[in-house]
This record gives structure tokens, C-alpha cells and sequence, in this order.
């Protein structure tokens, strides 16, 4: 399982005083008025930052981070991924998993017979959409409702579906 999540890209910086424009990636955007602590990925490692304010702006977040107060500093952060560990992810409910957990499943029928393997969650509106690449290269697309996707065996990385009519040609 992965141990570590994207929940966002620094996309610009904001104003002269550190603050960065941060373009969310996760579900839950709320999230960010909690961020205590979160890290980047630079070029000669991992950078951690902890977050000491949050606001929200049309459709991004401005964060400030601890010892980073002018725009020379958060410069090189542009374009970097913002990373939580899985400790300090949003905490599941019943019934609900992380994405990534998902992500490279095996995608089998009821009767055990291999599709393919599901590369992709598709957020809809209505329900997600699993995009899957089937054993002979073709991509399907299966919608997330109870008819279609029966069960999900997230620490085996197994998912059972029931292949509607349709669905492949």
C-alpha cells in the first residue's frame, strides 16, 4: 500500500511573503485547514514543510509554511507535488479507501476470470469510474455502482466486477 499521498501542486507563488497557490488533488479540500505538517520532493531530496497558515482562493489554497517568509524562498517549490504521509492523510470512513490503495489492481469477473488492471479513478459527479486496461490492451471503462463493481479486496489488490452488457463491444 502506498505510503504516501498527493494532495497537491504547488502551482505559484503568492504575494512577496512565502505563500504559495497550491492546486488541490484530494477529495477533501477542508483538509488543508488542518495541514500541520506535509513535504515536497526536490532534486536533492525530501523537503518537509510545516504549514502555519491556510486560505482559500476561487478554486486553490494559499499555505504559508513555517521559516519561509519571502518570495525568494518559495521559488524553487513551484511546480512541485505536495505530499502527506499516511499517518497524516484524511481518516477513512466505513466503507471508503484511498485511491492510490486501488490503483494496479488486478480487475477480475465473478467467475475469477482476469480482465486487466485498473490504472485509473475517474472522479464523475455521479459515481467514479474505474479505467482499466484489459489483458489484450483495450481500455474499459466501468462505472462504480454496486451492478458493476461487486467486491474490493484492497490488501490483495483484487477487484471482482460483473461485466455489464455493453460495457465492451
Amino acid at each position: 500500500m502506498e505510503n504516501e499521498f498527493r494532495i497537491g501542486v504547488i502551482n505559484n507563488t503568492h504575494g512577496l511573503k512565502g505563500e504559495v497557490k497550491v492546486f488541490p488533488t484530494t477529495d477533501d479540500t477542508a483538509r488543508f485547514k488542518k495541514l500541520k505538517g506535509c513535504f515536497v520532493r526536490k532534486k536533492d531530496g525530501v523537503k518537509e514543510l510545516k504549514c502555519t497558515s491556510c486560505r482559500f482562493f476561487k478554486n486553490l489554497v494559499i499555505l504559508k509554511f513555517e521559516g519561509l517568509d519571502r518570495i525568494e524562498d518559495v521559488e524553487p517549490l513551484k511546480g512541485l507535488d505536495l505530499y502527506v504521509t499516511r499517518e497524516n492523510a484524511v481518516p477513512l470512513k466505513e466503507g471508503e479507501y484511498y485511491i492510490a490503495d486501488v490503483l494496479g489492481a488486478d480487475v477480475v469477473d465473478e467467475d475469477g476470470n482476469h480482465i486487466g488492471i485498473l490504472k485509473d479513478v475517474l472522479k464523475t459527479g455521479a459515481n467514479d469510474v474505474y479505467e482499466v486496461t484489459m489483458d489484450d490492451g483495450k481500455q474499459v471503462l466501468l462505472p462504480v455502482i454496486p451492478d458493476c463493481v461487486l467486491n474490493r479486496d484492497i490488501e490483495n489488490k483484487i477487484i471482482t466486477v460483473h461485466m455489464m452488457k455493453g460495457l465492451i463491444d
